[in-house]
């Protein structure tokens, strides 16, 4: 008997299926695998005048950014995500007491550090911050779990502490953040505040000649993602209550993966009223100008014309890196695949 069409039909369909698995299972094998990227992390310990600062505080701060970038760097060299390297460099900041972050926090005038603290993974859009917490001792921690773990972007105060006790955080003493260094600093700000009153002159709010020694963290992991966060204790002898751009998600921290991530450090307020680190990623965006002319001219121009001193760390999809500022130093670490972690203050 022989085979109906419909069964030859059949056959030769199956066969023409068959040849064409196997025809796309060879290209498969042929073709190369995905290249990964090359990974970056950049880190900033705070821009402005370093002249007063002492030799055991400049060693201290260098030993402190060479560690969070060596810690950051085998994250990402072992393939994790660049949000994880950003959050683990930047709790050694914190944890340092070499910076405005954390144990070495600024205190304000109520003579209490208050610490802000934002995060933001370029990949998703998702962004946590937390702002004027007292009893936190890792910020950027907290701020990753409002981000993660509730439907908001901000918490602050009470509200954020409470936030961080049901998750298990633990409440530390107001003496935790103790800092010999900036309880000194602090005195000697209450007794100039004490002499300008005593002689009829209004107490002054403008900062101190220090460092403004937030800090901040950016990050391009091997899939192309890209994140940033930033912790700080605000300016020094600041008003209670007061909140800088450093929790603000587009003034001093911002991430997307379609432009740049950027974390600033400088005069908050110049950098909340300029939005400036999604300004910077969206001309990167928009305009399609290269990252460091970007960076550039919302530093160097733009705030230069409105006196607003600071610094931003920038990197691109690309892994081009950007770190201009306006003041005399700006401590950042930047490392790549290949291991060597680049410490720089001053400009070259």
């Amino acid at each position: 008997m022989k085979p109906s069409r419909a069964i030859l039909f059949s056959a030769a369909a199956l066969f023409l299926v068959a040849a064409t698995r196997v025809q796309h299972t060879a290209e498969l094998a042929a073709a190369p695998p995905p290249q990964s990227h090359d990974f970056v992390l950049v880190i900033h310990g705070g821009a402005g005048s370093y002249k007063n600062q002492s030799p055991e505080h400049s060693d201290a701060a260098r030993t402190a950014i060479t560690h969070a970038a060596e810690t950051g760097a085998a994250i990402l060299r072992n393939g994790g995500r660049s949000i994880d390297a950003v959050e683990a460099a930047l709790r050694i900041m914190e944890d340092s007491g070499a910076f405005d972050a954390g144990r070495g926090a600024y205190y304000s005038r109520a003579g209490v550090a208050e610490l802000d603290a934002a995060i933001m993974d370029g990949k998703t859009l998702q962004a946590g911050s937390v702002a004027s917490v007292r009893h936190i001792a890792n910020p950027i921690s907290l701020a990753r779990m409002v981000m993660e773990r509730t439907k908001h972007v901000m918490l602050v105060g009470a509200g954020a502490e409470e936030f961080a006790k049901s998750q298990g955080v633990p409440l530390v003493s107001p003496f935790y953040f103790y800092n010999e260094r900036e309880w000194k600093h602090y005195q000697d700000r209450v007794a100039a505040e004490e002499k300008k009153s005593s002689s009829l002159v209004n107490p002054s709010l403008e900062e101190d000649d220090r460092v403004h020694g937030t800090t901040g963290a950016v990050a391009l992991d091997q899939e192309g993602n890209l994140a940033a966060g930033t912790t700080t204790g605000g300016t020094a002898f600041k008003m209670t209550g007061r909140v800088g751009d450093s929790p603000i998600i587009g003034a001093g921290t911002y991430a997307n993966n379609e432009s740049c991530a950027v974390s600033g450090t400088g005069a908050g307020e110049f950098y909340m009223r300029n939005v400036v680190a999604a300004d910077i990623c969206e001309r990167v965006r928009y305009l399609h100008v290269p990252l460091e002319q970007a960076a550039n001219d919302v530093v160097m121009k733009e705030l230069v014309e409105q006196h607003g001193e600071g610094g931003v760390i920038a990197v691109d999809p690309q892994g081009h890196v950007a770190t201009p500022f306006n003041t005399e130093g700006m401590i950042h670490a930047i490392v790549r695949a290949d291991g060597v972690i680049r410490i720089e203050t001053f400009k070259p």
